[in-house]
């Protein structure tokens, strides 16, 4: 063996050594094993995960008021099939939804406000009429519909959100 080889085979075992000491360090650095499946840092199985992502997910629906019902509706009041005679006004709540289903409409409000149209983008003024099947929004309370005087029926509507029959 000549000398360069010699030199280049304890150069190599040297850094080998070194290597394997700063692996160990690293690994086991303050005492503890930095690879999965020790005390401080346990293997878990999927169905664990599962089991503690839903139970976060249903903290979180419950801090929203959605509870423990499932499904992103869930929280959302059902829509209430009202019948309203004819002479009566509905009148709805701040964030209620109505949807004028028989009858004819007209816009109910205490101001010069009106109704939020959501199916046709529009505001529908007082006395002015609400077209069946569309959504109509109630920002604020004390607006409403009633049944168009030129009828003599009354109306069925369906109502998401406190309401009074007035």
């Amino acid at each position: 063996m000549n000398r360069y080889t010699k030199t280049f085979g304890i150069l190599v075992a040297a850094a080998v050594v070194a290597g394997g000491v700063n692996w160990y360090q690293s690994a086991y650095a303050d005492g503890q094993q930095t690879t999965p499946g020790y005390a401080g840092d346990p293997i878990v199985t999927k169905s664990y995960v599962d089991q503690k992502v839903a139970e976060l997910i249903q903290a979180e629906l419950a801090k929203a008021g959605a509870g423990n019902a499932g499904g992103a509706a869930a929280g959302m009041a059902k829509l209430e099939v009202v019948t309203v005679p004819f002479g009566k006004k509905i009148v709805v709540e701040d964030g209620g939804e109505l949807i004028v289903r028989t009858g004819k409409a007209i816009a109910y409000s205490t101001d010069a406000n009106g109704l939020s149209d959501m199916t046709a983008g529009l505001d529908i003024a007082p006395g002015k009429p609400v077209a069946t099947n569309h959504l109509i929004l109630f920002p604020r309370g004390g607006r409403g519909v009633e049944a168009d005087p030129k009828q003599k029926n009354g109306l069925t509507v369906l109502v998401r959100g406190g309401y009074a029959l007035k």
